[in-house]
């Protein structure tokens, strides 16, 4: 148990040399805490498959949680459990999913997920992977979504989630306020101009950019910088019509309306990316509304398909588990007489 640590035990304990214990009760101590990581620790060492060859594989992944972001239940002694989608959470996912690979990491435990997952994304045209609570670490009984196990680039990565206790590595996270049921909420709509310029820009590491946002209103402050941006645009957009006005007649000249003038300023970088992003939303939904009944058509044949393999007896159920063919789940005993 004290043995030197070689490069397959740094790996799993997701550790490097530097930080290794370097004496021999350390790494006894090490690896007796190693026997209960089954326990505390992600079902898998690596929650994602690896990325995607170019340029099928989106550059940045979006993390977002279930409870109070994207849906909230209620219970009352009429209806017993609801769970109430967002306003907006369908266009949020839909939108952004363009921009990135979009992973659901949720708390809760895959069967009752799955239910609420199936109604947000019935085709599976937007999430890419979803992730449960076997998926998280146990820190003193609480689950946490640790990040370093998802196999991706953490510079390239925005965990959403309306828990903080939940989160590893605040330097990647966004924690918004929890959504209680209000009809009239735009919080996860707002959140949307930020993301998406993120994924526009493509910044080199998205960490200093959520830590410059840290504690704050994000699309409150965003909003502003957008729209100084914008203000710094038209200022030079003018400065450079002014250059080009002092060597004689332009055809704004003619005009003097404020609305030809402000329908001739060419839009931003951020401005033009986003319309093209919006014409291509559109043309996705009405795909998606030209197809329904084919999709429609296509799980209810998986579920049906699904249903036929499914044992429908003890025996057949027993004979499945032990890995027996059809024929053989049946005892001798309990099959029909034939006819004589």
């Amino acid at each position: 148990m004290g043995r030197e640590l070689d490069e397959d035990d740094l790996k799993e304990f997701r550790m490097k040399r530097a930080d290794a214990p370097d004496d021999r009760w350390g790494r006894t101590k090490l690896r007796i805490s190693g026997l209960f990581n089954t326990f505390t620790e992600p079902i898998w060492p690596e929650l994602l498959p690896p990325p995607l060859p170019a340029p099928h594989q989106k550059p940045y992944t979006l993390l977002v949680s279930v409870d109070d972001l994207l849906v909230t239940s209620t219970w009352d002694r009429q209806h017993g459990w609801r769970t109430a989608k967002r306003p907006g959470v369908d266009y949020f996912l839909g939108y952004l999913s363009q921009f990135y690979e979009v992973v659901v990491f949720t708390t809760q435990y895959h069967y009752t997920a799955i239910p609420v997952l199936e109604k947000l994304d019935p085709y599976q045209f937007f999430i890419t992977y979803k992730l449960f609570r076997d998926a998280t670490r146990s820190v003193n009984g609480q689950p946490v979504k640790d990040l370093t196990y998802l196999n991706r680039d953490l510079s390239k990565v925005v965990l959403l989630d309306a828990h903080a206790e939940h989160v590893a590595q605040p330097e990647n996270s966004i924690i918004v306020p929890k959504w209680s049921g209000n009809p009239g909420d735009k919080g996860l709509v707002a959140l949307i101009p930020f993301l998406e310029s993120i994924a526009i820009y493509k910044p080199p590491d998205v960490r200093p950019i959520l830590e410059a946002y840290h504690d704050k209103d994000i699309p409150l402050e965003y909003a502003k910088k957008e729209a100084e941006a914008k203000q710094k645009h038209i200022e030079e957009w003018e400065h450079s019509r002014k250059g080009l006005s002092k060597g004689g007649f332009t055809l704004s000249g003619l005009f003097s309306g404020s609305a030809l003038h402000q329908s001739s300023i060419p839009p931003t970088y951020l401005e033009q990316k986003r319309q093209e992003a919006q014409l291509q939303y559109r043309e996705e939904q009405a795909y998606i509304a030209a197809n329904k009944e084919n999709f429609e058509r296509m799980i209810k044949e998986e579920q049906e398909a699904m249903a036929r393999q499914m044992p429908s007896t003890f025996w057949g159920a027993a004979g499945a588990f032990l890995g027996q063919p059809p024929s053989a789940n049946v005892p001798e005993q309990a099959k029909p007489a034939s006819d004589p």
